[in-house]
């Protein structure tokens, strides 16, 4: 169990300096050009997945994230012991990224996002399909097999950066530990909470209509 939690921890955090770290780098070399910011940020992000569930996914599961935590633990996959340690590891693990990726671009560590334009009804509901896509693709992964789980999800982040409004967060402990960085990837932190209660709400709906699509 400890090494199941600290996977998660570890997990989590090689995502969010991948994250936070691709964003800061973009910027730097983007020279103004959004674009080629949130490129760099989406692919940099997905090769990360791809290494992170690949890697880790036989001691955890590679969830990463207490959204798919939570859609395990609603199909009975998961104990509630087990639920509540992966977010506490996921969120902590989220906050050490941050701070690693300021330490490494020699930024101050502690920072609270001014980002003020990932908020509205339009990208709450973009947070809503994000992450009901990538319940559909992990557990559309697992039913085909679990090997193709890792390419699949990598996939789906990259294009889904840039196919939905919000740039597809799509993950509560991602959500969180943005808001404690004041750089290209950040979200204020007043409006973390809405994105987060999306994101549930989507696996609630996917808790009801993902099983009866993908299981046999």
């Amino acid at each position: 169990m400890t090494q199941k939690i600290f996977a998660e921890l570890v997990g989590t955090a090689m995502l969010l300096i991948s994250v936070i770290g691709s964003g800061i780098m973009g910027v730097e070399l983007a020279q103004g050009n959004d674009a080629i910011a949130l490129l760099a940020n989406a692919i940099a992000t997905g090769c990360m997945l791809f290494v992170i569930i690949t890697v880790l996914g036989h001691r955890s599961g590679a969830h990463f994230n207490p959204a798919v935590s939570f859609a395990f633990f609603l199909r009975g996959e998961l104990t509630f012991v087990t639920f509540a340690s992966f977010v506490i590891a996921q969120v902590v693990g989220g906050v050490l990224g941050v701070w690693a990726a300021h330490i490494m671009f020699d930024l101050p560590v502690l920072q609270v996002s001014q980002t003020l334009h990932r908020t509205g009804g339009a990208q709450w509901f973009s947070e809503i399909l994000a992450t009901l896509g990538l319940l559909f693709v992990i557990f559309g992964g697992i039913h085909v097999g679990k090997k193709a789980v890792p390419t699949l999800v990598a996939l789906y982040i990259t294009g889904a950066y840039w196919f939905t409004s919000s740039t597809s967060f799509a993950n509560p402990a991602v959500t969180f530990a943005r808001g404690w960085s004041d750089t290209f990837a950040g979200i204020y932190p007043g409006h973390i909470a809405m994105f987060i209660v999306m994101q549930l709400i989507a696996v609630l709906i996917g808790h009801f209509t993902l099983g009866p699509l993908l299981d046999e």
